[in-house]
């Protein structure tokens, strides 16, 4: 059977640009790529605790068996909501299957017609999806530009006729790991009668329990979302709301409702990550404090962040990948992203930081970057 041949022109269009994607290979080489910012991924304590947990419970099940609504909603998963809820300071949790799920079924159940989405040009690509098959209307505002955002709802404000208006950010945002004024936009949608949904995929463990508790707004938030993909090291996330919006979610969020639930052994895992976060957190800033000192040291372009990731601007395709592969053949795994990732001009190198990262290895990796990239 042949393949279709606009599908075959936009793969060939791809490989011309220099951006064609491929699956990675497992390789042995520094991890300065992956979101296991705190290495709860290959945690044996984790590990062995959710094993030792489920056999004390004489939990010997390998799937959910089915949708939440129907034969799914085993034990565990009231237990680690109601964990969670604790955990961040709010009423309730609700899990999803992970955080595209959460941000497909948030954005495309809220806002209803005739509301309004503004929402972080940059914003990552599973909000975008959502806010497609909403009924909603939508519009970006400049990156982390809250004179732009401020002014956006005032007009729409004027002209809104009492429809609800809903402003997403994220406070660390995946690409450039620079971070909004999150107080500044809770004033901004308080005082217009806004409602704000924050993405905390990046910060959860990285900034203890996300920059919403560390800024202490989490009573001025409509709704978090929080994947447990990063420095949790498994799989999942979660709506961290009220209990209204939980009740409505169960009622009308689709990917919630026609989906299989996770099993028993990964919401166990949810939990036991959980417990490990306040260990670990210490190690990973002195290690973003020391690669920020390194760069400045080097004289070296990167994008100014407080996160676990870092990014550095080399623009064009073929010679980012070219450092990259570089700096691989060094021992170092780090990734170029390239456009249409992030827009064409912008194409860089990320460096995702660990607790496991020794300081040597932070050193090497940016000396050597320093001499490819003169």
């Amino acid at each position: 059977m042949s393949f279709p041949k606009k599908l075959t022109a936009k793969l060939l269009q791809r490989k011309e640009n220099n951006s064609l994607r491929s699956l990675g290979k497992e390789i042995n080489l520094v991890d300065f790529s992956s979101n296991d910012y705190l290495g709860l991924a290959k945690s044996e304590i984790v590990f062995n605790n959710v094993h030792q947990f489920l056999v004390a419970q004489n939990i010997k099940q390998n799937g959910a068996t089915g949708s939440r609504l129907l034969s799914g909603n085993h034990k565990l998963y009231p237990l680690v909501e109601k964990q969670l809820a604790e955990f961040h300071n709010s009423e309730s949790a609700l899990i999803f299957n992970s955080g595209y799920d959460a941000n497909i079924g948030f954005f495309s159940s809220v806002p209803q017609r005739g509301d309004i989405i503004l929402y972080d040009e940059f914003i990552h690509a599973s909000i975008r999806d959502g806010i497609q098959l909403s009924n909603a209307k939508a519009y970006k505002f400049k990156h982390n530009d809250l004179l732009d955002l401020e002014e956006k709802i005032i007009r729409l404000n004027d002209s809104n006729n009492n429809n609800e208006i809903y402003v997403i950010t994220e406070s660390v945002f995946s690409m450039d790991g620079d971070s909004p004024n999150l107080k500044e936009i809770v004033q901004i949608c308080k005082t217009n009668k806004a409602y704000l949904i924050i993405d905390e995929a990046h910060a959860i463990g990285v900034f203890n329990k996300g920059l919403v508790e560390t800024t202490e707004i989490h009573n001025d938030i409509f709704a978090r979302i929080v994947t447990f993909g990063k420095a949790l090291g498994c799989h999942g996330a979660a709506i961290i709301s009220s209990n209204e919006l939980k009740n409505y979610l169960i009622n009308f969020s689709r990917s919630f409702i026609y989906t299989t639930g996770l099993s028993p052994h990964a919401v166990a895992t949810i939990s036991f990550a959980y417990k490990e976060l306040p260990k670990l957190k210490e190690q990973l800033q002195k290690n973003i404090l020391f690669f920020t000192k390194e760069t400045q040291r080097l004289n070296l372009n990167f994008i100014k962040s407080e996160s676990a990731i870092h990014c550095c601007i080399i623009p064009g395709n073929e010679k980012v990948k070219l450092i990259a592969q570089k700096l691989q053949e060094k021992g170092f795994d780090v990734k170029p992203i390239l456009s249409p990732t992030v827009n064409k001009g912008e194409e860089r190198l990320r460096f995702c930081l660990h607790s496991y990262n020794s300081f040597e290895e932070i050193t090497s990796v940016l000396e050597n970057l320093a001499t490819f990239a003169l």
